[in-house]
Order: C-alpha cells, then sequence, then structure tokens
C-alpha cells in the first residue's frame, strides 16, 4: 500500500517523494514529527492528507534508511 500512496515526480517538488495527490512531501512531513507535531497536529495543518498517507510517508522513509546506503559517518559531540 505505501507505494501507491508515495510518488516522485520530477516535475512534482523537484522529484521528493510525496504523498498521492499532494505536494507535501515525506521530508515535510517526517519534519513536522520531529518537532512535536502529531499525525492529528498535521491533518489539522493539511486537511486533504489522510492518516494512511501520512504512515506510509513514515514507513517510506523507513524502507529507504533500511535499503542498501553506505551512510556517512555521525558527527560526535566533543
Amino acid at each position: 500500500m505505501t507505494a501507491s500512496l508515495i510518488n516522485a515526480d520530477p516535475k512534482v517538488m523537484m522529484g521528493k517523494p510525496v504523498i498521492a495527490g499532494t505536494r507535501i512531501t515525506v521530508e515535510l512531513v517526517l519534519e513536522k514529527l520531529a518537532a512535536g507535531d502529531s499525525i492529528e497536529d498535521i491533518q489539522q495543518a493539511h486537511p486533504h492528507l489522510s492518516r494512511e498517507g501520512i504512515l506510509a510517508a513514515i514507513q517510506y522513509a523507513s524502507d529507504v534508511l533500511r535499503s542498501d546506503v553506505i551512510y556517512p559517518a555521525a558527527k560526535q559531540n566533543a
């Protein structure tokens, strides 16, 4: 289900993955969640978003991080 709810099209938001039928990027959803917004807060700000779409954005991000990618070393706080 996640695949059908997340689209990436070079003509929409410079190709960033978005929730299908919107210009709301996965990145924006994650930023709002990281800032402490709840799913309900995001839906209030963007009433056309479904709970399923927001959850698909989270799942998409998880899938991308799980893929075979080599990550740069995290910065250590001194």
